[in-house]
């Protein structure tokens, strides 16, 4: 794919979605933090409906420590692998009380170093926290970047440099967004929607089926 169609791609989804966000709730970059790390092989949808009563209690990791693991638990016990979740969120808490004064880090080696968090959910807290140009590859992602030929790669972290590489710079701090919306919503997995989709004359996947 050549430059002038990443640029029109791009342009059309700002011009369709000019303030892109993550669809999980939160309040702070705290709640974000937690959010994400909830949404690991879990759905927005899910995560939101179990965060909910939670971010009423807790905005801040000090009071994430005073809910415990075990009230913890009883928030999120709807969303998969909860007990490995709750763990690491209490353990991150812990580190964030410690070592960073209850503040989520603006850097992306901490944020990897606490429990729960890789370079997926790093790049999401750093993007949509704190306003630095990431793309967190998932699953949506890595099929539209494949799919469309935007930046296809043979795994999430050659996907992952070649976006940073490829997307023109106006349009990297809601790449992410972008990228995502159209994996969730358009480009679906199984039979992606190429007749309502807006870059369908731009895409260059081979099987595209526009009647």
């Amino acid at each position: 794919m050549n430059r002038s169609k990443r640029q029109e791609i791009f342009t059309r989804w700002r011009d369709a979605n000019p303030e892109p966000t993550t669809e999980l709730q939160y309040s702070n970059p705290f709640q974000l933090l937690i959010a994400v790390i909830l949404s690991a092989q879990s759905t927005d949808v899910g995560v939101n409906k179990a965060t909910k009563s939670l971010f009423k209690k807790v905005k801040t990791a000090a009071a994430m420590l005073r809910l415990g693991e075990a009230g913890l638990k009883e928030h999120i016990k709807t969303i998969g692998l909860f007990n490995t979740k709750a763990s690491n969120i209490i353990k991150t808490c812990t580190l964030l009380a410690e070592q960073h004064n209850g503040k989520v880090p603006e850097d992306r080696a901490a944020l990897e170093a606490l429990p729960g968090v890789g370079r997926k959910t790093a790049n999401v807290v750093l993007n949509t926290a704190f306003g630095q140009p990431t793309i967190a590859v998932d699953t949506h992602i890595f099929r539209v970047s494949n799919r469309t030929g935007i930046a296809p790669g043979k795994n999430v972290i050659e996907v992952e440099k070649r976006l940073l590489r490829l997307v023109p710079d106006e349009f990297k701090l809601d790449a992410h967004h972008w990228l995502i919306l159209h994996g969730r919503y358009t480009c679906i997995a199984r039979k992606p929607r190429c007749q309502s989709c807006i870059i369908s004359d731009l895409c260059e996947y081979k099987h595209k089926q526009l009647d």
